[in-house]
């Protein structure tokens, strides 16, 4: 996720929920206004109201109309929970970066460039400010409340496999593009472990910064009690068991993922093609990289996708690769090819060719980046009676007849080298949930049951008579003479 930023500084959007704080809210907005440093270049406040009943909100109201041009005030009408009034706050946001605000004095605004620094220096997605790792000073408070807090990040850390040190800190900032596609299902405090175990599956580049923290007592309002303990544990088991790491946008990312999960699946995928891969590739539709982590190591791999949440997290996989590079490749724009041809003894190109709207000018753009001789490894789904709600949702123009893919590839300049059918077991379940249930997701369950049986599936797969669900072809570029 680590995309470039302006060495100007950043656009941050500050997210304050507000829930009766009537007596602490305006010092605050004013000490977050007061922050002035080289790492922001411009700050927008949102104010989210979630229903207060005490006369906060015609505080709010007054503070928003002396700041027009840097506060916006947003209403929820009656209270939600801090996680839905944090949610709401992300879609408005408009920043670069978004940072949680809680909209009392324990935390301090002054560190939010402490808090920024490693996303300019280090490529940082997310970082967590860190209350318990060393810093000048901070307030000794209760003892228990502590062990409460600790508990829950390590058994956090224990899920996650991340080594936090204060998992339920307010300081959360992140790159917005990166909260802005994570659903956030939990209204109230449990948002807190929801989303550290949604960075967590995202693989994303996490970093902590020590923070001052002025913690308060119950006594002198502090909201969150021991019954948020027991749902934030509840919550962190929840999204350890359900991959609910994406939101609903134009590239079907949470369908997508959900496919991308089936490892042993992914892994008779790739066996399958990497007889035929070279020494330098490039794979066009990486998504998340569950084919490439089988394809390598080569002496060089190029993994491209056109999804930014993709783009993403293929950077993260490739630190510590010297050989795995990420381009955003679209496959049917021959700009984005200029730079690789002639480049690769290898294309793949799985589960994409049924996505362009030209299938032609794809395939020539795949010629294009091929050296003499080099091979064009393909993966279609078969047969257009197949063709359901299922096909619509991912995107699919039609599913591929051989004979189809092949008259393509000829037209395009490939000679046919192979074709073969692929994954027979899988046409009734297709069928079943596509054309007579009309389903437009897939059962996790159904997914996981059958990632088991790969395995055995794969042993039989090559001795079943008829078509495949899938076509994996093998196609080269003709040698020059």
């Amino acid at each position: 996720m680590s995309q470039d930023t302006t060495p100007a500084g950043v656009k941050l959007s500050v997210v304050i929920p507000v829930y009766n704080e009537r007596f602490l809210v305006a010092e605050l907005v004013h000490r977050v206004l007061a922050v002035s440093a080289p790492e922001i270049r411009e700050m927008e406040v949102l104010l989210i109201d979630d229903g207060s009943r005490d006369g906060t909100l015609d505080i709010l109201r007054r503070l928003a109309a002396e700041h027009p041009d840097r506060i916006r005030l947003l209403e929820q009408g009656k209270n939600q929970g801090k996680g839905s009034a944090i949610r709401r706050g992300i879609a408005e946001a408009t920043g670069d970066l978004i940072l949680f605000q809680d909209a009392d004095l324990e935390y301090d605004p002054r560190d939010y460039p402490r808090l920024i620094r490693p996303f300019l220096e280090d490529g940082a997605d997310v970082v967590y400010g860190s209350r318990f790792l060393p810093s000048e000073r901070r307030r000794v408070l209760n003892f228990r409340h502590t062990l409460g807090n600790q508990l829950l990040t390590k058994f956090s850390n224990w899920l996650t496999d991340l080594n936090l040190t204060d998992m339920e800190t307010c300081y959360k900032v992140f790159r917005a593009p990166l909260i802005k596609s994570i659903p956030i299902r939990s209204n109230d405090f449990a948002m807190e472990p929801e989303i550290t175990a949604k960075v967590a599956k995202r693989e994303c580049r996490i970093f902590e910064v020590p923070i001052s923290y002025l913690g308060r007592t119950y006594r002198e309002g502090k909201k969150i009690g021991w019954k948020d303990g027991f749902k934030a544990f509840r919550t962190m088991v929840k999204y350890r068991l359900i991959d609910d790491i994406y939101a609903e946008d134009e590239y079907g990312s949470h369908i997508l993922h959900s496919l991308e999960r089936a490892q042993n699946f992914n892994r008779w995928m790739a066996q399958a093609v990497e007889p035929h891969v070279g020494a330098r590739v490039l794979e066009i539709g990486a998504g998340i990289g569950n084919i490439t982590i089988w394809l390598l190591p080569r002496d060089f791999y190029l993994a491209s996708d056109i999804n930014p949440h993709y783009l993403d997290y293929l950077r993260n996989l490739s630190l510590g690769k010297p050989y795995l590079h990420v381009d955003r490749i679209d496959l049917v724009d021959p700009a984005c090819f200029e730079r690789w041809r002639g480049q690769f003894d290898t294309v793949v190109c799985l589960n994409v060719l049924e996505h362009v709207s030209d299938p032609l000018a794809a395939l020539r753009n795949i010629n294009s980046a091929l050296t003499p001789g080099g091979r064009a490894v393909l993966y279609v789904p078969q047969g257009q009676k197949l063709y359901s709600s299922l096909d619509e949702v991912l995107g699919h123009r039609c599913r591929y007849s051989k004979e189809m893919l092949a008259g393509e590839l000829r037209e395009t300049g490939f000679e046919l080298e192979s074709m073969r059918d692929f994954n027979h077991f899988a046409i009734p379940g297709w069928y079943l949930n596509g054309k007579l249930l009309k389903r437009r997701r897939f059962s996790r369950s159904q997914l996981k049951i059958f990632n088991m049986l790969v395995p055995a599936i794969r042993r039989v797969d090559g001795v079943i008579p008829g078509k495949g669900l899938g076509i994996i072809a093998v196609a080269r570029k003709p040698a020059q003479v």
